[in-house]
């Protein structure tokens, strides 16, 4: 029978330990393969390649071998060893902008207001299969979004579309393979000449499906081969320890697929983050830490400077409060740990009412025009 699918247990800069589950049956020993080159044979179900260059991808599949023979090979795992340079990640400073819900404001009035240079727009979804259209029916061109955009850019700011989100129909599941996720992310990037872009991964339809996250993870790895310099960013809920399964899954997978996704963005909101969301915030935060360490053995600097947050301004849904005050803590400490973006959901949502409950047009909280958005642009 076959050894099961070997784990990876330890990494450095020149080696990657692996250990695996014995197969039922007489087993004299196991042979770890390179594609079909032996790198290391043992009597144990663990074995540590050595001499391997920093920073270099390796996949590795296990055979049990006896008198008779060798077995099927097991599953193959992919690592990649430490010792990775990471070009420095542009700083984001962009709250979310929804053209199509919630009394949109005047992106110029904002920004004159604030100091805001970066909005992220949401959300492009499916206009019907595979292509790409804001909230799956307004057009890329010549709608109240590209409005928008160039009122931004003429204004000195510049912008990143959300391409997914919670609801409605996404490209995601709709794209058959990476090869056409990426065409449909590239006619949107092509649209507006975009230096990022933004994967809201949620829901069942798309994080909570392996294939769907695979997809996607392959489709920005082709953007990034296509479009030089275009910065990538998943942005992803979380737990108030960091991320869940789904959500460590799809790290994991971003380092072994090599899909070079430039920032990992948690949403620490309707995550039961209590009465507390400073803390919440920073305890998921530091889980998020974590799992890139884990995933790419990544220093804890190297992790800040790749990570995001993205809150709720006022009442979430789940009626968790971050008020002003707590906002200006979780960017003093994502600036302070050198994360790379900070966002909020929403600028729509930015104006004051205190009894207005949780609203699409307003907080439900007190607090002045704006506030947060000002807060977030000195970040």
């Amino acid at each position: 029978s076959t050894p099961g699918t070997p784990t990876v247990t330890a990494r450095t800069d020149t080696s990657l330990s692996l250990s695996w589950t014995a197969p039922s049956g007489q087993v004299t020993g196991y042979r770890v393969y390179e594609g079909s080159t032996v790198r290391a044979t043992t009597s144990a179900t663990s074995a540590t390649i050595t001499d391997l260059a920093a920073c270099s991808s390796h996949t590795y599949t296990v055979r049990a071998y006896n008198s008779a023979g060798e077995s099927t090979a097991s599953a193959p795992v992919t690592a990649t060893t430490t010792g990775c340079t990471t070009p420095d990640v542009t700083r984001h400073a962009a709250p979310y902008l929804y053209m199509g819900w919630g009394d949109p404001p005047n992106p110029s009035t904002v920004m004159n207001s604030t100091g805001v240079k970066w909005f992220t727009m949401a959300f492009i979804l499916s206009g019907g299969g595979c292509s790409p259209a804001w909230d799956g029916n307004r057009p890329l061109q010549g709608g109240v979004d590209a409005q928008a955009i160039t009122q931004i850019r003429a204004a000195g700011g510049d912008v990143l579309p959300s391409i997914g989100g919670w609801s409605g129909n996404k490209l995601g599941p709709n794209c058959a393979t990476p090869e056409a996720l990426a065409g449909a992310y590239q006619q949107v990037i092509d649209a507006y000449d975009l230096k990022a872009i933004d994967i809201d991964i949620e829901n069942s339809d798309e994080f909570e499906n392996e294939a769907v996250q695979d997809r996607i993870l392959n489709a920005l790895k082709i953007v990034k081969r296509n479009n030089p310099g275009i910065q990538t960013i998943l942005t992803f809920g979380t737990g108030t320890g960091g991320p869940n399964y789904w959500g460590t899954r799809l790290i994991d997978r971003a380092a072994e697929l090599q899909a070079d996704v430039d920032i990992f963005t948690i949403m620490p909101f309707n995550f039961a983050g209590g009465s507390d969301m400073y803390g919440s915030t920073v305890s998921a935060s530091e889980g998020l830490k974590n799992a890139l360490k884990s995933a790419f053995g990544w220093s804890d600097a190297t992790a800040y400077s790749h990570m995001g947050i993205s809150g709720m301004n006022g009442l979430s849904d789940q009626r968790e409060v971050t008020t002003p005050a707590t906002w200006t803590q979780i960017r003093d400490w994502a600036d302070s740990r050198g994360l790379a973006r900070l966002a909020f959901w929403s600028v729509n949502r930015d104006r004051p009412c205190p009894t207005g409950g949780v609203a699409p047009n307003c907080s439900g909280i007190d607090q002045q025009n704006w506030e947060f958005t000002r807060i977030t642009a000195a970040f």
